[in-house]
């Protein structure tokens, strides 16, 4: 369980393309060996938690994936859980909500980051028109995961959201507490793109879930989120060149876990 009794930050194991998608290269194999990796120098280092994810299977289906995707996931999973002892989430793009909670179940993981939780949405997949909350959460109680806790992205990144336009980010918040979600995320317009550190406030002070930080943080605008949000979901600052799609920097991961405990003892 992902416990927020004091901040967290959750570093983003973005897994190479998986077999079948567009650039697919690596065998599984080598794919689980990267992962693990990267998972103990996250842990050598004094990250709180890891968010495994299939980024690099761009273009992402629209709300599902093939059981090839759903396989090797759970592979890597339940590798790094063999590997770590930190809290573990999953996310399957795009919105494939119901296989990350089968993965989340099968490898052992604690919590899932779900996409499209409540309201509609375009996303650059295409339509989100139905939300997930309903559909998710029975499928959670009929597999006997309600273990596995459920983070939801509110008004998420590369995605329109022309459609809910006359419903406030706070009101979005409020949605996804009353929808039973367990956490709620707040990001910028993409992958590596900052929030707004006034929404983030406005979101944590609306609703009784926490919340998380999740694209663009920085150990430079850390101290900015750091009294409002009660998790930062942080990858691209952590890669070599600050590029989601490199690998893990360890110049870069220390930088960043330093200036969390340096935050963690301003405010101790």
């Amino acid at each position: 369980m992902l416990d927020f009794s004091d901040k967290r930050v959750i570093a983003m194991i973005h897994v190479g393309a998986l077999p079948g998608t567009p650039r697919a290269a690596a065998a599984p194999a080598e794919l689980i060996a990267a992962a693990v990796h990267e998972a103990r120098l996250c842990a050598e280092h004094g990250v709180d938690a890891l968010l495994i994810e299939n980024m690099h299977d761009l273009p992402y289906l629209r709300g599902t994936v093939g059981p090839e995707i759903v396989a090797m996931m759970a592979a890597v999973t339940a590798a790094v859980r063999n590997a770590v002892s930190l809290p573990l989430g999953v996310q399957v793009l795009a919105a494939a909500n119901h296989e990350a909670l089968a993965v989340a179940l099968a490898g052992g993981a604690d919590f899932i980051r779900a996409e499209n939780f409540c309201f509609a949405h375009v996303a650059d997949e295409g339509l989100m028109p139905e939300a997930a909350a309903g559909p998710l959460l029975r499928y959670r109680r009929w597999i006997g995961a309600e273990h596995v806790q459920v983070m939801a992205d509110v008004r998420k990144k590369h995605a329109s959201h022309a459609i809910t336009a006359d419903v406030s980010l706070v009101e979005a918040a409020h949605a996804a507490e009353w929808m039973g979600a367990d956490g709620i995320i707040i990001t910028g317009t993409a992958t590596g793109r900052a929030a707004d550190p006034a929404e983030v406030c406005a979101a944590a002070e609306a609703t009784r879930l926490p919340v998380l930080v999740g694209s663009g943080v920085t150990a430079e605008n850390l101290p900015v989120f750091w009294p409002h949000a009660a998790g930062f979901i942080v990858g691209s600052s952590l890669k070599h060149g600050g590029a989601w799609s490199a690998g893990i920097d360890e110049r870069r991961l220390g930088a960043f876990m330093a200036a969390a405990a340096a935050l963690r003892g301003s405010t101790a």
